[in-house]
């Protein structure tokens, strides 16, 4: 099992879409963004400086993409290409393929929050708790577990030419809904109702709460745990399937 999670993580660091979506895009987000609002500007809804705001939101926005890049595509990918028939012939069974590809995929989303973090220290001079730093990172990398289930349902579903698409709206869908992307405050009401019961929202209000000095929400916990055992559930079913 442990050879194997050696060989997924290294596939997907040979990637150079892992690359670009999950360490260089939220890291230049971030510094483009922290750029343009004052750094002593508080969000209207977190009450958070905008430069620790935004670095929540695009550690978070990293994780997401990392974890939903590195199992949507790729899983339809070894589909297509028989890799998947050929770990028939190995002792590992479809559950222990899922646990590692979900392993895999939660470690990949750990880079880019540890990049973000860093950016936010160099460039806006963030300053924050050692425990708030590592109750952020141990958060959003727990909290990634719905997605990377995500990413397994689609990659079990749907076709190599498909899952790209299908993952890469989702990943940009779940961003600007979960107020990754913008505040949540200036988006249209409907938006935000629906957003309420998104995980990705959820999952960037664990690391606001935090920074902002507060316990992790029940709320936030229980509707990622809600999304992690349906979309598991889902995902299990689609790739034994596939299996």
């Amino acid at each position: 099992m442990l050879n194997y999670l050696r060989l997924e993580l290294l596939q997907v660091l040979r990637d150079r879409y892992y690359l670009f979506f999950a360490l260089a895009l939220p890291v230049a987000f971030y510094l483009l963004w922290s750029s343009i609002f004052s750094s002593d500007r508080l969000d209207p809804v977190t009450g958070l400086p905008s430069s620790v705001d935004i670095m929540v939101s695009m550690a978070s926005y990293g994780a997401l993409g990392a974890t939903l890049m590195s199992t949507g595509v790729r899983l339809a990918a070894e589909r297509r290409s028989g890799w998947l028939r050929q770990l028939r012939v190995t002792p590992l069974t479809p559950t222990t393929v899922i646990v590692v590809k979900t392993l895999a995929a939660m470690s990949l989303g750990l880079p880019a929050v540890v990049l973000v973090g860093l950016a936010s220290v160099l460039w806006q001079g963030v300053r924050l708790d050692p425990l708030q730093w590592v109750a952020i990172t141990a958060l959003l990398w727990v909290g990634t577990l719905p997605f990377a289930a995500l990413g397994t349902l689609i990659g079990s579903l749907a076709g190599p030419d498909a899952a790209q698409p299908i993952t890469l709206g989702a990943y940009f869908g779940l961003a600007v809904a979960g107020g990754m992307w913008v505040p949540l405050s200036v988006l249209p009401q409907v938006v935000r109702d629906v957003a309420a019961g998104l995980p990705s929202t959820r999952f960037a209000e664990l690391g606001r709460a935090v920074a902002a000095g507060h316990a992790p929400p029940v709320s936030a916990g229980l509707v990622l745990a809600a999304w992690t055992v349906a979309l598991g559930v889902l995902a299990v079913v689609a790739y034994r399937r596939a299996w």
